[in-house]
């Protein structure tokens, strides 16, 4: 009999994964399905939902429960929260992973483009953990995994909004993790450097210095790190070594120095 890599042990229980269809929050669907979970995933795109979900049942025999939802929508979270009560689902690990971003100056940037990266990557990831966590807090158990980026560790001139709202998912996961001490819900903020996700194209930023020649970790193998870190509990899960020192070495340059280096980096040539 071909060996399909099926579980054969009792799954561990649901995972909400948002931004599911694509990029790191598609392969950690792949990741937690081999590992046992099943899933509730979520996104824009239906189709690639459920593509997702058949190519996860067939190949882990996981559980799998599509919910499409716009996170961009300021009513995205509670719909989303709804339908997943509406199931009789109890969600133990949430992966607020969605997020949005456009590469160029806010003096001409999309307003309405900004605003959009605001609700998914700020609002929305707030919200939902608000929505969830009093359950696993309850239950004596949980995870939240928030996808930040090094990002947070600097501002970004050329992408001002993006850099602030990781700073944003970065500063509330290492506060609420402190808060969750001692409750069995544990908190990790994954921060990856730029990865081969899909998240360039459409921010069109091909051309940005920190991108433009450079052979890019996976999404796969970060998604991988950023499992496994939530599964230990870290709390703030850097992947890559050069990504950790110069996240590091951030807190020891002086502000505007630092600010003067990320806009160097982020702009094109």
């Amino acid at each position: 009999m071909k060996d399909t890599g099926r579980r054969r042990w009792p799954r561990r229980g649901w995972a909400l994964i948002t931004g599911a269809s694509s990029g790191i929050g598609l392969e950690l669907a792949r990741v937690m399905a081999a590992d046992g979970w099943s899933l509730v995933v979520t996104a824009r795109n239906e189709t690639r939902l459920n593509e997702l979900a058949s190519e996860l049942a067939e190949v882990h025999g996981a559980s799998v429960e599509v919910i499409p939802a716009d996170l961009s929508d300021p009513r995205g979270p509670s719909r989303l929260v709804s339908e997943v009560e509406a199931r009789r689902l109890i969600v133990d690990v949430l992966v607020n992973n969605a997020g949005l971003g456009s590469y160029g100056p806010l003096l001409t940037s999309d307003l309405a483009t900004e605003l959009c990266s605001i609700d998914v990557n700020v609002r929305a990831l707030t919200e939902l953990s608000k929505w969830l966590l009093p359950g696993m807090v309850e239950r004596g158990r949980g995870r939240i995994l928030n996808v930040a980026s090094t990002a947070a560790f600097q501002p970004g001139p050329g992408m001002a909004v993006y850099f602030a709202t990781k700073a944003y998912v970065l500063h509330f996961s290492e506060a609420l993790a402190h808060e969750l001490k001692g409750t069995g819900v544990t908190v990790t903020a994954l921060c990856p450097g730029v990865t081969a996700s899909g998240f360039q194209e459409r921010a069109h930023m091909e051309n940005v210095r920190m991108v433009k020649g450079r052979k890019l970790p996976s999404s796969a193998e970060v998604a991988r790190y950023g499992y496994q870190a939530m599964m230990r509990g870290t709390t703030v899960a850097i992947h890559g070594l050069v990504s950790r020192i110069l996240a590091f070495s951030v807190r020891l340059t002086p502000r505007p120095l630092a600010t003067a280096i990320s806009s160097r980096i982020m702009a094109e040539g």
